[in-house]
């Protein structure tokens, strides 16, 4: 059988240029992958277990599913007069 260029290990070893291309490639294809083991294990939209939790996302009323929240912390913002109340 016979391998295009880069493929085989006897042709990076004529092309070391191509090693960081392939350490990157992986890196990624391992960072997505695991991208979306998370989804599918951490996401509430997503239920595997419907017997003993049929709706998982009332487990999320009272958290804040958001990673970062910028209003929180803050007062609420006091309502502005419109033109016609003067």
């Amino acid at each position: 059988m016979t391998y295009m260029q880069g493929l085989s290990l006897k042709s990076i070893k004529k092309h070391p240029a191509l090693i960081p291309l392939y350490v990157v490639f992986a890196a990624g294809c391992l960072t997505s992958g695991a991208y979306l083991i998370r989804l599918a294990v951490k996401n509430p939209d997503v239920s595997w277990n419907l017997i003993t939790n049929p709706e998982p996302w009332n487990e999320y009323k009272d958290k804040n599913y958001k990673i970062l929240n910028p209003a929180e912390g803050r007062d609420t913002p006091k309502k502005m007069k419109s033109v016609f109340d003067y």
